[in-house]
């Protein structure tokens, strides 16, 4: 079977730090731009943070740059978000999602920047939750 599962979310003061992680069992991430999306109560799910196949071209969302960053182990198969300094509004159920790169386009290329996050996903996970609350 072909998913994504995402781990690491929970509960977490203001300007506390979480990783999450997006593992995929069943293929190989090694082709896929992965990127990671979240949706808060009542909002529209909106993207946070791409990264490449290579894991050369990353992107962050405005709202999240400086504070989280990606990265991807070919060997664990395996996408992680480091997100520090967090804030109540990072409060969100975070998903993670792949897309085979089979283009710039679709490889979170810099010259494409939030564009990446507008096509159309190959797989998703089920989500994770990050509260952000003291």
């Amino acid at each position: 079977q072909l998913q994504l599962v995402e781990s690491g979310g929970g509960l977490m003061q203001p300007g506390g730090s979480l990783r999450l992680s997006c593992a995929a069992s069943g293929f190989t991430l090694d082709s896929y731009a992965i990127g990671w999306f979240r949706q808060a109560p009542g909002k529209e799910r909106e993207g946070v943070s791409c990264i490449s196949s290579s894991g050369g071209n990353t992107h962050y969302a405005d709202s999240v740059k400086g504070r989280f960053t990606i990265s991807r182990d070919h060997a664990k198969n395996t996408v992680y978000l480091q997100m520090n300094s967090l804030k109540s509004e990072d409060t969100a159920v975070y998903y993670c999602a792949a897309v085979l790169a089979l283009s710039a386009r679709k490889n979170c290329a810099p010259l494409y920047g939030g564009s990446w996050y507008a096509s159309g996903m190959d797989y998703w996970g089920k989500g994770t939750l990050v509260t952000v609350s003291s």
